[in-house]
């Protein structure tokens, strides 16, 4: 069992690139995807840089006017659990907020949930996050404001009970601010297919290096995820505050591939109303990872070179490290 705390020893890899296709796409409704091939995929943006277009990796092809992701920002306090939809995302990102607590963002594209939530406030990272995505619909369900503006001004679709309030619902068995739900089919007919999520993430066989893992927790200061390896369902077990994390159904939240990324967690220039100084993620740049797959351990890096370049993934040798084919997770934990 290994437990990653917000520091943690630097150890040096070798390093590989990544580029940004930049993708004139454009859209007004929802959706994401992200590939389930279990041959090599690559979306497109996690090649080297260049001057000029490159010829794709095998992987989605990108139509013009496809669909743009969409993005649900969800509650992870205890008051918010079991979650709602968060079993058909395609990738779910867990980051710090304040107070040293969790709050997680769902990206759907291959399927969309009757219903997802309980749906919160947007942070200032998610802007940065967003950008890899071309137009993506953001799900939340406000902001602080003096983040407004710079939501407004962002390359995103803003979705808010204020402006879709058919889309929106609000629980009965839960008190608010957890118990605000997202109906996905209100905004679209149908979900726009794996084109849309233009992660970076590359999909296929894993590498033959890596060390047997049963189980691995990530911590903040007020929350920790843990991720257990079930041989039964091939799939790694996720656990919130030492809790078992179950769906409104009863189904176990269980990725096919987890990503711990070691990123620099810096303070903002915003608060709650109880002061709490809200971190900022910060996605773009490169470090250190440990993927999860087929129980076992890989260390790894990871490199985004600008906002609009997806995060490719490499192994110590400098080859590029496939993800297994389902749901990914990717944790950002604090780097040393």
């Amino acid at each position: 069992m290994a437990t990653v705390g917000t520091e943690r020893r630097a150890r040096a890899r070798r390093g590989a690139g990544t580029r940004v296709l930049l993708a004139a796409l454009a859209a007004a409704t929802l959706a994401a995807g992200c590939t389930t091939s279990e041959g090599p995929g690559d979306d497109g943006r996690g090649s080297p840089r260049q001057s000029s277009p490159a010829p794709r990796e095998t992987g989605p092809a990108e139509e013009a006017d496809s669909p743009p992701v969409l993005a649900v920002k969800i509650d992870n306090a205890r008051a918010a659990r079991p979650h709602t939809g968060l079993q058909d995302a395609d990738v779910v990102y867990v980051e710090q907020v304040e107070g040293g607590m969790s709050r997680l963002m769902a990206l759907y594209a291959t399927r969309l949930p009757e219903s997802v939530g309980p749906v919160r406030s947007a942070r200032e990272s998610d802007l940065e996050l967003l950008r890899q995505f071309d137009r993506p619909v953001l799900a939340f369900s406000g902001a602080q404001g003096k983040l407004l503006p710079l939501i407004d001004r962002a390359p995103l679709e803003a979705v808010t009970p204020e402006t879709e309030a058919g889309a929106w619902a609000r629980g009965t068995g839960r008190p608010a601010p957890h118990n605000l739900y997202l109906r996905p089919g209100r905004l679209m007919d149908e979900p726009p297919g794996a084109a849309a999520l233009t992660t970076g993430f590359r999909y296929g066989r894993p590498p033959a290096a890596g060390a047997p893992e049963d189980e691995l927790t990530v911590r903040y200061p007020a929350a920790r995820t843990t991720f257990t390896w079930s041989d039964d369902r091939d799939r790694w077990l996720v656990s919130m505050d030492g809790t078992p994390a179950v769906t409104t159904e009863g189904e176990r939240l269980a990725p096919a591939t987890v990503v711990v990324q070691y990123v620099t967690v810096r303070r903002s220039g915003f608060q709650d109303f109880l002061g709490n100084n809200t971190p900022y993620t910060e996605t773009v740049g490169s470090g250190e990872a440990t993927v999860l797959r087929g129980g076992r351990a890989y260390e790894a890096r990871w490199e985004r070179p600008a906002a609009e370049d997806g995060t490719s993934f490499t192994t110590a040798a400098g080859e590029r490290l496939n993800f297994a084919r389902g749901q990914v997770w990717v944790v950002y934990a604090k780097a040393p």
